[in-house]
């Protein structure tokens, strides 16, 4: 088949049906639209489903991360390790607060934050730790949490890709002192946009609350209720960051098959997996010996040593075969605004950048069909003949 004829393969489709489009319409008819009581229902279902006390639905991971860095008390002048290899969403939360993000390199052999170079980053100023679960691939934790409680951090995980992902037994929003998700379009489960934060703590689940609502008092979103009031009190200064009714009807169809779109994006990643194990030109992902994988992302890697040409040529290569693509991501201190502003530079953190040079995110949806797989295998193997090295 010629490619001008080729339908395109994109990155990601989101896998939305009848349940969902049925779940939305009868928010509809019932008329209430905001957050109210699907959000309510949403909250309590994901919790169940985590295992964890509390869940606070927001309006986006950004928001999640935000209140959890607020409840947990950093402020002007503190530090919070992250991990350069992340989303813009990890750094400029911290930097809402006034506090630094301080950024850490890649491991070695992953995308995760290297728990070495973390420990030496540690200062007296540090708050708080945001380890980020890339590509749905749990982190390290225990390391992590020792070194938080010897030293009184706080642990808030970016689970943005991460849902349903377990580490040692557990799930990945009961292991952290925070845990934040992420609803977007192209994520695991979706609400369009929207996020949730889930706690064992409930000093922090309280004030979450609050805080996800103007710093309203936490009866506030049933004051037009036969049962509520229309007065309130604004207890601090809060966020405009509630979670409406419409999207959480829409999550709470995706929570029903959650596990069903998992074990389909897993059996998707072990096709790619035992076909990139002959093609010498890519490196497959690592797998956790010790977790479940949630495959939000099947991410690869160019082999320079095999391959004369680089990542942007290889996307390149795919698109014209008409197979969409991505890169995930840019390392923070690569961007102008921590370089400019915070002092970061090219060259600082080597790992990071070496991954961020060869990663290649292929295509990993639910719906596609094992001829899409083979067809994305097919395109790899005749790129990596076409430009052997």
């Amino acid at each position: 088949m010629a490619v001008a004829e080729t339908i395109f393969l994109p990155f990601h489709r989101a896998s939305i049906d009848e349940a969902e489009i049925q779940n939305v319409v009868q928010v509809l008819k019932n008329g209430w639209l905001t957050s109210g009581p699907r959000v309510k229902e949403f909250e309590t279902a994901f919790a169940r489903y985590i295992g964890s006390p509390h869940a606070q639905a927001v309006n986006s991971c950004t928001s999640a991360l935000h209140l959890a860095l607020a409840v947990s008390g950093v402020a002007e002048g503190d530090e919070v390790l992250i991990p350069t290899m992340t989303f813009a969403a990890t750094g400029e939360t911290v930097l809402y607060l006034k506090a630094r993000p301080v950024l850490v390199d890649c491991s070695p052999d992953s995308f995760h934050i290297d728990i070495r170079e973390m420990e030496k980053s540690v200062t007296s100023r540090t708050r708080a730790i945001v380890p980020v679960h890339y590509a749905g691939y749990p982190c390290d934790m225990d390391p992590i949490l020792e070194l938080a409680a010897c030293r009184g951090i706080t642990v808030i995980e970016d689970a943005a890709h991460a849902f349903p992902a377990s580490y040692k037994g557990r799930m990945i929003g009961t292991v952290g002192h925070l845990t934040c998700f992420s609803f977007y379009a192209t994520k695991t489960l979706t609400t369009g946009e929207g996020g949730m934060i889930t706690t064992a703590n409930q000093e922090y689940a309280e004030r979450l609350r609050i805080l996800a609502l103007h710093g309203i008092s936490r009866d506030a979103w049933n004051r037009y209720t036969a049962q509520g009031s229309w007065r309130y009190d604004i207890l601090e200064t809060g966020y405009k960051y509630n979670l409406t009714d419409l999207q959480a009807a829409l999550g709470l169809a995706q929570l029903q098959k959650a596990e069903e779109l998992r074990q389909r994006r897993a059996a998707i990643a072990a096709q790619y997996s035992r076909a990139l194990a002959s093609i010498e030109a890519f490196l497959p992902p690592p797998e956790p010996n010790d977790g479940t994988h949630a495959w939000h992302l099947y991410v690869i890697r160019t082999n320079p040593a095999a391959l004369r040409i680089g990542r942007d040529q290889v996307i390149d290569e795919l698109k014209s075969r008409g197979i969409g693509s991505s890169v995930h991501f840019i390392p923070l201190h690569l961007h102008t605004l921590y370089q400019r502003h915070l002092g970061y530079r090219t060259g600082q953190f080597p790992r990071a950048e070496q991954h961020f040079e060869q990663c290649i995110s292929l295509p990993l949806f639910p719906a596609m069909s094992d001829e899409d797989v083979a067809r994305v295998i097919s395109a790899l193997k005749d790129i990596s003949v076409a430009f052997r090295k």
